[in-house]
This record gives structure tokens, C-alpha cells and sequence, in this order.
């Protein structure tokens, strides 16, 4: 450890955040790379930057050619009907659409208010994490279990799983699918369930660009090409086969494996389920649709409609927080 920290780190004088002396020298090893390359990326496009988004659209050639070679492996794997089942075209211009409008909402809003919000909680800190070898792995696992949060949260709050609920509408299973991602991500405040790590000091670039790098793995998850791995890589990683289980609406399937790379808080909290029985892909309340409106607003819609229902304003409200079954018929939705 102490020479992979030798060759990535170097001697420079410290951080300058948004006017903010911040020294991440560590006695032992100076600042990293990649906190030049962030100190440098905000002195020349501001302090606002958004990491996750940078970092995801940089990712977009592996991306592509991750997607080539699944196509390829399926391709010759399975018959022309599986492979045409698996690789439906207007499912795959929907995902690509979904995940287009997405990062440019996100984008916009954030560059019109999250940023500045963001940053708010940075300067209201209650310590300042040095960024170095002992500390990245620790920030990683802290990340992950915001994660595991916001996304338990997405699918038991109906709030969070208006926008959640785009990314699971898909019947079929491949790396686009990763893509298939909602407009309303940045207004429900997915974000939020990060402040914690920077409240307590770490560098909210730190944090969104590991947060990107969880995502940049979980695109290559979304796949029926690779089957289960080995039981350890099984036990503490989320697998493609972990996640495929998670993507299933069978009955045993629905709300489990909230894991991005690690599995282990499933494991914890009790939220972990093994695929066993073929998984049946998309929602319970089907939507019937590639339009990108209608999936993108549908359940957005859909509760606001519960909440001006006639009766009891305490349980009208409650369509905002209670989970999304909450006294709800599975009705499809075309469109």
C-alpha cells in the first residue's frame, strides 16, 4: 500500500476550495492526483462542478463497448428469438433516451441550485477528512452505505420511487437498462443521503466521483451474459446475478439487494435474497409505453393524483412517504 501511495501522490502546496484553505498534505504522503485534478477542474469551471455526471459521461466509450461485446456474447449464445427478447430495439433507444434527458436535467438543476446547496453543507462541516491511502477505502464503504440507503429508500418511500420506478419499468435485462434512469432523480433529492460524509468532512468531489464510480460498476451488472460467480464474489459483491434478482417483480424478489458493489449490508439489514427462480423483469404496475414522458412522470403523476383524493388529509399525505403498495390497485399503465 504505502508504494502504490509513493507513485500516485505528489508534493504541491495545499487545496483552495471556494476560498477555503483546506490541506489534504499528509504527514506521511503528500495529496494525491486526483485531488490536483480536482483542485484544478474547480479553479477552472467553478466550485460546482457535477462529479458524478462528469465522470459518467467520460465513462460513456467503455460503456459502449461493454454493451458491444454483451450484444456479441448473446448474440451467439442464445436463438434469434431469445437474443431479439433480450435486445428489443425500441427498448434500447428508450433507455438511451431516458439516460440522455436524465444527466441533462441533472445537469441544469444542479448547476441552478444542488451545487449551491451542496456546497452549503461542506462549509457547515463538522471536521476535514484528509484524502490518503487509509482514508479512501473507509470514505468508499461509507459511500456505499449512503447508497444502500438512498436506494432502499427509492422502493419503500413512494416519494423517492416516482423517479426510482422508471429504472425498474424495463421487461428486459442489459447493460442499456443501466441507463434507463429518470428526469425527476435530482428534484425527489437523492443527494441528500450523502450529506452525511460531508458533513463530517469529506470533499463532496470525493464523494460523488466514488458514488460515480459505484454506478460505473453497476452498469456492467445489468446483464444475463455473465451467470453466478464464485460463492465469495457472491457473498460480498453485488454480482450480475444479485442484481438481476433484484430487478425481478417475482413476489420473492421484490425489495431486495439494494447493494451497489458491496452486498454486505443486504447481508446486515436482511434485505438479501439469492437468484434461484427465473427472474420476471419490470414493475407490478406495469407501464406499456416507450414514450419518455409518460415514463418519466407516470407515478409522479399517479401520487399526487392519491394525495388530492377525498378523505382524511393525514392519509391522503401519507402516499408521499408510505411505501408505493401503499392502498394501491396493480393497474397497468399505457401510454
Amino acid at each position: 500500500m504505502a508504494r502504490i501511495v509513493k507513485y500516485l501522490s505528489v508534493a504541491v502546496k495545499p487545496l483552495n476550495f471556494a476560498g477555503t484553505r483546506i490541506d489534504y498534505i499528509d504527514k506521511a504522503h503528500r495529496r494525491y492526483i486526483m485531488m490536483d485534478l480536482i483542485a484544478w477542474m474547480e479553479t477552472t469551471f467553478g466550485s460546482h462542478i457535477e462529479w458524478k455526471q462528469v465522470v459518467l459521461i467520460g465513462m460513456t466509450p467503455l460503456f459502449l463497448i461493454g454493451f458491444a461485446i454483451e450484444w456479441q456474447v448473446m448474440r451467439k449464445r442464445g436463438s434469434r428469438q431469445q437474443f431479439c427478447q433480450q435486445f428489443y430495439w425500441k427498448d434500447i433507444l428508450t433507455n438511451l433516451t431516458l439516460g440522455s434527458s436524465y444527466q441533462l436535467f441533472e445537469l441544469a438543476v444542479h448547476v441552478l441550485f444542488v451545487g449551491a446547496a451542496i456546497f452549503w453543507f461542506w462549509h457547515h462541516r463538522f471536521f476535514t477528512i484528509p484524502i490518503n491511502g487509509w482514508t479512501l477505502l473507509p470514505i468508499f464503504v461509507g459511500v456505499e452505505f449512503c447508497y444502500y440507503w438512498f436506494h432502499r429508500s427509492s422502493h419503500r418511500v413512494r416519494w423517492f420511487w416516482t423517479a426510482h420506478v422508471v429504472h425498474h419499468s424495463g421487461e428486459h435485462m442489459n447493460m442499456t437498462t443501466a441507463m434507463r434512469q429518470s428526469m425527476l432523480y435530482p428534484i425527489t433529492g437523492w443527494w441528500l443521503f450523502f450529506m452525511p460524509l460531508v458533513l463530517l468532512g469529506v470533499h463532496p468531489a470525493v464523494v460523488f466521483i466514488l458514488y460515480a464510480c459505484d454506478l460505473v460498476y453497476q452498469f456492467f451488472i445489468h446483464t444475463e451474459s455473465v451467470g453466478k460467480l464464485h460463492p465469495v464474489l457472491e457473498y460480498l459483491f453485488d454480482t450480475p446475478s444479485n442484481h438481476r434478482a433484484h430487478h425481478g417483480r417475482n413476489d420473492c424478489y421484490i425489495d431486495k439487494n439494494y447493494g451497489g458493489v458491496l452486498i454486505i449490508f443486504d447481508r446486515l439489514f436482511g434485505t438479501y435474497v439469492e437468484e434461484q427462480e427465473a427472474v420476471d423483469y419490470g414493475i407490478k404496475r406495469q407501464v406499456y409505453s416507450h414514450n419518455p414522458l409518460t415514463l418519466n412522470f407516470h407515478e409522479f403523476i399517479a401520487m399526487w393524483r392519491d394525495v388530492a383524493q377525498p378523505g382524511n388529509l393525514k392519509q391522503r399525505l401519507k402516499h408521499l412517504w408510505a411505501p408505493p403498495e401503499y392502498e394501491r390497485g396493480d393497474v397497468p399503465v399505457f401510454g
